[in-house]
């Protein structure tokens, strides 16, 4: 399986019209239906179903969309790590995490080294702990920022500093927003939107399982989300009360949507993570170095004197 196939594959399957895509790949059409025939020839399954004027993916089509992509994320990534090496300091610095406001000690890192290394580039994905390690896993990520509660021992961490805050985001006419704060019994029985992560007893753990104590197991959850944008408007639509961290919902202006954090007070720690053994490019080494240094000038600062 070549990798040029695989370009001409991805093609085919973004276009949904081979001769479309042939155009975009200044390729002729038979010659890149010759290539598709020989793919599924060797994956011995068809990618397509051939209709009149376009093409679909087949389910082992999107499987091979799905491995394709992160073969081609992966190549593009090797060939800038070892583009990075013969420059003096530059290259490309990948990281993932859930949305947090933790992520400032971050920013303020790449921040400074962007103002004295502009050929060090970084990119960010969000996605949620489970599609975070999975990309760390492939090799797709340098480093991941995990919130608790999630399992991180088989991998290399730094704790960060900032702790994120839980809380309920509801309409503000809901009842419940005219409390201050909010107890376990004040959700009973109500329409919960949770995260993914929250909802998995397994990974729930010593915080959320604890926090709610034996109702844990009869919450209503009405829905799960990945990231929290579109929570939030299931929240403003009346469709149930979002469990999330503060400060990640706009809750100002003319939005009706109120903050409430958990009481007992109930946060999130925050882990940068990576690979075990991992062999970081120069530009990930630089960041981690100066993330490290950081951290410790941070505490230094902060200790009594």
């Amino acid at each position: 399986m070549e990798f040029r196939v695989l370009r001409y594959f991805l093609a085919v399957a973004r276009e949904e019209n081979i001769t479309v895509a042939a155009n975009v790949l200044h390729v002729t059409q038979p010659t890149l239906s010759r290539q598709i025939h020989d793919l599924e020839d060797e994956l011995g399954h068809p990618l397509f179903v051939r209709k009149s004027h376009r093409v679909e993916l087949t389910a082992e089509g999107l499987l091979l969309k799905k491995r394709a992509e992160e073969i081609i994320t992966m190549v593009q990534k090797t060939k800038a790590e070892f583009t990075s090496r013969s420059e003096t300091v530059g290259g490309d610095v990948y990281i993932g995490g859930g949305e947090t406001q933790g992520i400032r000690s971050i920013a303020e890192v790449i921040t400074d080294l962007r103002r004295e290394f502009d050929g060090v580039r970084f990119h960010l994905h969000s996605g949620n702990a489970e599609d975070v390690l999975d990309r760390l896993d492939k090799g797709l990520l340098d480093f991941g920022i995990v919130i608790d509660p999630v399992n991180i021992e088989k991998y290399d961490s730094l704790v960060l500093p900032d702790k994120d805050r839980w809380g309920v985001v509801m309409r503000s006419d809901s009842p419940l927003a005219q409390k201050s704060s909010i107890k376990k019994e004040d959700v009973r029985g109500l329409p919960l939107i949770v995260s993914r992560q929250v909802a998995a007893p397994a990974q729930s753990g010593n915080t959320f399982a604890c926090w709610f104590g034996s109702d844990f197991e009869r919450l209503h959850i009405a829905a799960t989300y990945n990231l929290i944008y579109n929570a939030a408007i299931l929240a403003e639509t009346g469709a149930g009360y979002v469990l999330t961290l503060d400060r990640l919902v706009d809750t100002t202006g003319t939005r009706a949507l109120v903050f409430r954090p958990l009481e007992p007070a109930l946060e999130a720690g925050l882990n940068l993570v990576w690979k075990k053994q991992q062999v970081f490019s120069p530009a990930a080494e630089l960041f981690l170095e100066r993330l490290r240094e950081f951290l410790g000038q941070r505490q230094a600062a902060e200790e009594p004197l």
